[in-house]
């Protein structure tokens, strides 16, 4: 068992960062997800030996991560913000951050510069970090992680900023990692993000796991409450008067440039509804889910309205 958090609870002062939480972590790719302030990054500093639980127990491979070194040295951390050194190259930067993690001071620079490669910034490794954009500064940060070769990864939201085409990058670069045998934790809150990368999720809100185990289980919840489907179309009337009388069809409401239908039944109705543009020859310009999201995972788990788009 990689980690282990029994009861686990943090405050700071009068604030509750994380509140009773028990989870275990066998290995793979872990999806942490939770809006901002769920206390994701709380429960990940405290996996990372960075914060002492204020109540109950969290082990790493059996040890305590915050009286442990040599469990630490086992861990690779990648904050969600960082501060660094930004007059340094990304070589120089590496193999900085690979010594303090305990790599051999004849070793720190040849394990940098493998990191960076395994990232790919082997071009970049001898500019000076203040002129990297985020994607490259994210993958930067990336390899300070991994410098030191650990067993057991935190990455705090590695993908903000980053645009789509370096996303698909690091995603895959990611997996490479988890494929070689490391346990890898990522904290999100963009669903798609983590559905890219692993199917395996642990949703937290207000410092509390609410459900963890396969993503597409999880949506389902989703699917208990009538699922919403925004058409923008140039004939919104045709579609609602062919859906209007299907058993599977709760609700249908006009909005400017399109029409909003609530069904008991996604899959029949994003059918029916393919076949009625098909059949009316009906041009859409956008076809949208509000619920098909995290928010309205949370929504639905914690009973909280987020309201009714």
């Amino acid at each position: 068992m990689t980690v282990v958090v029994d009861n686990c609870s943090k405050w700071y002062g009068h604030v509750l960062g994380v509140s009773d939480v028990s989870w275990q972590l066998r290995g793979g790719i872990v999806g942490l997800l939770g809006p901002n302030g769920a206390g994701k990054s709380t429960l990940i500093k405290m996996m990372a030996g960075l914060l002492r639980p204020s109540r109950g127990s969290l082990t790493v491979f059996g040890k305590s991560p915050f009286h442990d070194v040599a469990v630490r040295r086992r861990i690779g951390y990648a904050p969600e913000h960082e501060k660094t050194w930004d007059e340094l190259t990304a070589l120089e930067l590496v193999t900085v951050m690979a010594r303090l993690a305990g790599v051999a001071p004849h070793d720190a620079r040849g394990a940098a510069e493998r990191a960076l490669a395994q990232m790919g910034m082997t071009d970049a490794m001898h500019r000076r970090v203040r002129g990297f954009s985020k994607g490259m500064r994210q993958r930067t940060k990336l390899a300070t992680a991994i410098a030191h070769d650990p067993d057991f990864l935190l990455l705090d939201e590695p993908l903000t900023g980053v645009d789509p085409i370096a996303r698909v990058d690091i995603v895959e670069r990611i997996r490479k990692l988890a494929a070689a045998g490391k346990t890898v934790v990522v904290s999100s809150h963009v669903l798609y993000e983590i559905e890219s990368l692993t199917s395996e999720i642990v949703v937290i809100y207000r410092g509390q796991v609410l459900a963890e185990g396969n993503v597409y289980e999880i949506r389902k919840l989703i699917d208990r409450h009538p699922h919403r489907i925004r058409v923008e179309c140039d004939r919104p009337r045709d579609i609602a008067a062919e859906l209007a009388t299907a058993d599977h069809v709760a609700r249908i409401v006009f909005e400017r440039g399109g029409v909003l239908i609530e069904t008991r039944d996604p899959d029949r109705c994003y059918d029916a509804l393919a076949q009625v543009v098909i059949d009316r020859g009906i041009v859409v310009s956008a076809l949208s889910s509000p619920d098909n999201n995290l928010g309205a995972v949370f929504e639905y788990l914690t009973g909280e309205s987020r309201g009714r788009a």
